[in-house]
Order: C-alpha cells, then structure tokens, then sequence
C-alpha cells in the first residue's frame, strides 16, 4: 500500500480497514457508540437552515459560470463565510477558455457508444439496469415559465478570469495536513441550479459554520471550497490542483507554523444531495416523492490509483451516516465518476457525497431535474432537504471523527 495513505487522519484504523473485504467493512467500520460532541457538533445543523442556505443561493438564478450572476454568487459565498467565522477567507484565479466546438463523431465512435449503451455500462464503469429516463441539458430559455427565473439566467457565458472561494479551519496539532470538503456552486440549464449543485454548496457553506464556531476545536486543518466552472469540465477544481499540488506540506514564512497548503489527507465532494425518487417507470416519469428507500450515495472510484484508501474513506462516512444520520441510511459505491473529486483521485484518497450513484442512475435519468428548467427551489419538499440535511450529517460526523474534533468549555 502506498506511503502517502498513511496520511489518512487516523492512520492505523482506516489503513486496517482498507485491508479488510469489503463485506466485512460495513461491520469493522462501525464504532460501538456515537461521540457525544460530535452528536451534539452535528445537532446543530438544521433542517430549516439548509433550506435557508439552498434558498438563498437561488437568488443568483442558475449562477452558470462566465456571469454576472455567477460572480455575485462567489461574492455572497465569501460574505457568507467570513459571517461564520472561517476566516480567512481566500480565492483560486485562473482563466477559462472554452474549447472548440466538437466535430461530429465518426462512425466508429458512434458505434462505440451504441455498443456501450447496449451493454448498460454508464459512466465510471456503472451498470445501468432497469427502465431509462430522458437526460441531457437544457438550452432553450423559453421552457422556463417563470419570467423571473428566465431573466436572472439570460446573461450568457463569456470566456476569461474565473474565481472560486475557500476557508480553513486551522488543526491545533496537525496544521500542516487537511481534509479538503467541496462542493461546486455553478450551474446550467435555465432553472435555478437549486439541487445541482445548490444542495452540495449549501452542504458545504453548513459545514463550514459548524466547524468555526467558537468552541469547536480540531486536531486536523479542513478546507472548504465552494468550485466553480464544473459543469465546463472540472475546470475549476483542476486549476486548484494544478496551482495547488505542488505546495502541499510546506511552511511559508519558514518558521511561522503556517501552512498555506497543508498536505491532502482525503477530498469528500458533495455533488446534488436531495432528489431520490426511484428508477423511472417505464414511460421514463418519475415519482414525485422521495422512495421511501432513499439513501445517500457515497461513491470511490476503484480504478484510481488511491482506492484502496478511497475505500476505506467511505466506509469511514457510511459509520458516520449510522451514528448521526437521523433519517436516511447510506450505501457505498465503486463508481465515482464526473464530479470535482476526479482531478484528485490519483494524488489522494477521494470520494463523492450524492443523491444517486452518477453513471447507473442519474445518468439513467432517474433525476428529471438534472439540468433542466424544473431544478428550482420550489421543486423539492421537506423529504427533498431532508435527504441533504442527512448528507450534511453523515460528512459532518465523518469528518469531524477524522479531524480530531472537539467542543471546548
């Protein structure tokens, strides 16, 4: 097993359970009893303050990067957290220039991607099973009813300078290494990017409040970073990595005990939390409530070169999910695929937090408001934000055991 998953927080407990088949993890993983400060740690996220938050950010309409929308959503994000705490606040520049525009297929590609169909393989190595629903991203303006919604999202894209915001909670002993928690908070489609990815950026923005509160205290630093430009291709996440990799671990000033990038131990993305409303029927409609079997999707990528201490930090969030998760249960997953976690998943352990596992059911269709017009706040119920709410738990719990958090008098 490589050196490097020695970092992974508490080393010796996940390393143990990397090794382990994966049926028996599910037990292995599993402490006894709940902490109690992280119990209490996680009581304080509400389920009508993540709506507030997800409400809130459906102000800047779809927030598609390139906008003036967009940059006033940024803005809100750094105002919002520098309010809780978690200062200071910094932020990731770089540019972003569209690539041109794809040439039509050839005919083996074409039929490359029929075989793949006929086969049910989806994205990231996923079987897709069952009946198939309509997917693909919306452009047209004129299927959003609502006048307001439609006017918030006219502006459109243009290329240049993009900027994404994070703040650290700096560890009181290991300040020089980090878990790193994103979520991405542009999106497309002519609606309100309320659930993707309103409901992971408002994840995100809880997480961050909780764990600057004042009498919160943690052994490990954590980042959170709210990306942007990840419906363009990751764009935003991999500018991080590639101005970011390199600095990993090292002092600056020499001496000052101040770690501008302290070294990666896990990056947990949170990418569309709400909606699991089952497979489509055979028309391709789907419910409009929650099944009562909805749970949260933890998912690692087994082809990376860090699986074996991706694996293991998932089930590390799935015994979380059963100590402070008061609705939904969780389910682990090999098949991560297409979110901000895939530019780090060969340089350290990576998981995705979700609603549904990517290429088997969302990209199945079993989320009718993936990119489409109806991805408005108004959408979603009480079930809808509970299933965020409980995501929310689930990596507040893991990460404040992997953190070394605390609740000081």
């Amino acid at each position: 097993m490589p050196a490097s998953l020695k970092k992974l927080a508490t080393g010796a407990a996940l390393l143990a359970l990397a090794a382990i088949p994966l049926a028996a993890q599910n037990a292995a993983a599993r402490p006894d009893t709940a902490n109690d400060q992280i119990k209490a740690m996680v009581a304080r996220l509400t389920l009508d303050q993540y709506k507030a938050t997800v409400r809130d950010l459906t102000q800047f309409g779809d927030r598609r990067q390139g906008t003036d929308r967009n940059r006033a959503a940024v803005d809100w994000i750094e105002a919002q957290l520098k309010k809780y705490g978690c200062t200071p606040t910094q932020r990731i520049t770089y540019d972003y220039q569209p690539p041109p525009p794809r040439s039509r297929p050839t005919p083996e590609q074409i039929a490359a991607f029929r075989r793949a169909r006929q086969s049910g393989m989806g994205e990231g190595g996923s079987r897709v099973r069952g009946n198939r629903g309509p997917t693909g991203v919306n452009t047209d303006s004129l299927k959003q009813p609502d006048a307001r919604i439609r006017a918030l999202d006219t502006q459109p894209s243009t290329p240049g300078q993009r900027q994404e915001v994070y703040c650290t909670k700096v560890g009181t002993k290991h300040p020089d290494e980090m878990y790193i928690v994103g979520g991405h908070m542009d999106g497309i489609g002519w609606g309100e990017a309320a659930n993707d990815d309103g409901s992971g950026t408002a994840l995100v923005m809880e997480l961050a409040r909780v764990f600057s509160m004042p009498d919160v205290q943690t052994d490990i630093s954590i980042r959170f970073i709210l990306w942007n430009n990840e419906e363009t291709g990751l764009n935003g996440s991999r500018a991080y990595v590639a101005q970011r990799a390199a600095l990993q671990g090292k002092e600056d000033p020499a001496g000052s005990g101040k770690y501008p990038e302290p070294t990666w131990l896990g990056m947990v993305q949170h990418d569309m939390e709400m909606f699991d409303h089952g497979m489509p029927r055979a028309d391709g409609t789907v419910s409009k409530t929650q099944r009562p079997e909805a749970d949260v999707n933890i998912e690692f990528q087994s082809r990376s070169k860090f699986a074996a201490g991706a694996q293991a930090l998932a089930w590390a969030f799935h015994s979380a999910n059963e100590n402070y998760a008061t609705d939904y249960p969780a389910a682990v997953g090999p098949h991560m695929t297409n979110t901000d976690s895939a530019p780090f998943q060969d340089l350290v352990p990576a998981i995705s937090v979700r609603e549904n596992e990517r290429g088997a059911q969302i990209g199945a269709g079993w989320n009718p408001q993936w990119h489409q017009p109806t991805d408005v706040f108004s959408t979603y119920g009480d079930d809808d934000f509970r299933l965020g709410l409980n995501a929310a738990q689930t990596s507040l719990g893991a990460i404040a055991t992997l953190a070394g958090a605390r609740v000081t008098p």
